[in-house]
């Protein structure tokens, strides 16, 4: 496993690194924000660390950048912040985890692991059909009807676990878990929102609405007309 250390403490960055190495993962690291995101941008990473507060420029302004320009590969937040705001703006910024500080090493490298097992293809489908959209897992290209349907990653991740639950009532409790990585409720409408959007993507301009609302009960993305 390949991992970018984005952490402005000299002392902090080092350890981490060793003890990374110490594991058999490869470790790299940078200083600020501004040479943490071309590091990013220039090479290839399973696991992104970052500490939420960076000189030049900060750790969520980091992310959201990689996540505006595409990248998908996974977050952890690093931060003395520990309220649930603070973790809750983290993972809305484009993090996928968050860790508070003071942290065990072993809990930072489970966590690692695991964005790293989470980020690998899953076995099977390939390709998703519902209807006349399809979602390529491969190229990561969406299209319906021939069209093709850009989607921003968080936007694709929430359509590709809806379809690959076609005709299935997915809940706002399976969404959190497995397209935010949410292990508590926010309380916000972030759920909302993204499936507004996405609703305005794939529907808005055809006839037969996929993505449907089950009231009180969660989303379905299904071709029927019952």
């Amino acid at each position: 496993m390949r991992v970018l250390i984005i952490e402005d403490d000299l002392e902090t960055s080092d350890f981490l690194v060793k003890a990374l190495g110490e594991c058999g993962h490869v470790a790299d690291a940078a200083g600020d924000g501004e040479v943490g995101l071309e590091q990013a941008r220039l090479s290839s990473y399973d696991v992104l660390i970052i500490d939420r507060m960076l000189p030049k420029r900060d750790g969520l302004n980091v992310i959201e950048t990689l996540r505006s320009e595409g990248a998908q590969t996974p977050v952890l937040i690093l931060s003395a912040l520990g309220e649930v705001d603070d973790r809750v703006n983290g993972l809305r910024a484009g993090g996928d985890d968050y860790l508070t500080k003071p942290y065990a090493f072993s809990e930072l490298l489970a966590r690692v692991e695991a964005l790293a097992r989470r980020s690998q293809p899953e076995e099977g489908e390939t390709r998703y059909v519902v209807g006349d959209l399809v979602l390529d897992r491969l190229s990561r290209k969406v299209t319906r009807s021939g069209e093709a349907i850009t989607l921003q990653p968080r936007e694709f991740r929430l359509l590709e676990y809806l379809m690959k639950h076609a005709g299935q009532v997915v809940t706002r409790t399976m969404l959190l878990e497995n397209v935010w990585h949410y292990h508590f409720d926010p309380q916000t409408n972030v759920i909302d929102v993204h499936i507004s959007r996405l609703r305005s993507k794939i529907d808005k301009d055809f006839v037969m609405p996929l993505l449907h609302t089950v009231r009180g009960a969660g989303y379905m993305v299904s071709d029927s007309a019952d």
